[in-house]
């Protein structure tokens, strides 16, 4: 005869509560989920921060190449020679660059040889960030010619001929 085997029954927890072992274990779980977060959100927050701290350093380094280069353009179009009469060789750059310093370096290199021009431009507080830029630039010789047209030139003038010339070739 088969023997019959009597299956006892475990007792299931109460509604609402989790088995002894698992007690605490949410908590912990979330704790560790939120530590997790809050070091996640600080490297993100530490990345943002160099992010926009070193896109505002280039966008001076930036405006400081341009003013530069600026102050170069000027040397150039004055010349070396008169440049320093008619310009301060170190000073601030006017609104909206008050920031900005400026110090221009002219060497002589001697008769025959173009002159060294060094720009700085230099901005910050306390210990300044600055570039330096250096070109040579060729000393003017002889006498300046005028630079004006012989004939006065009428642009309006000059239109209509042009204008009517096409009209010709289109018809």
């Amino acid at each position: 005869m088969p023997r019959s085997r009597s299956v006892v029954p475990v007792a299931a927890p109460p509604a609402g509560r989790a088995p002894r072992r698992r007690r605490g274990m949410a908590l912990v779980e979330a704790l560790v989920g939120g530590v997790i977060l809050g070091v996640g959100l600080a490297v993100l927050l530490g990345i943002a921060s160099r992010s926009l701290t070193s896109q505002m350093g280039g966008e001076r380094r930036l405006v400081a190449a341009w003013l530069a280069d600026d102050v170069l353009n000027m040397v150039l179009a004055e010349g070396p020679e008169t440049w320093p009469r008619l310009f301060d060789e170190s000073s601030t750059f006017d609104a909206p660059f008050e920031e900005y310093a400026y110090e221009v370096i002219i060497d002589d290199l001697g008769r025959g040889n173009p002159y060294r021009v060094t720009a700085i431009v230099s901005w910050g507080d306390g210990d300044r960030e600055r570039i330096e830029v250096e070109t040579l630039v060729a000393p003017r010789l002889g006498e300046e010619e005028p630079r004006e047209p012989e004939e006065e030139l009428d642009r309006e003038q000059r239109w209509f001929e042009l204008e009517e010339g096409a009209d010709a070739q289109a018809g």
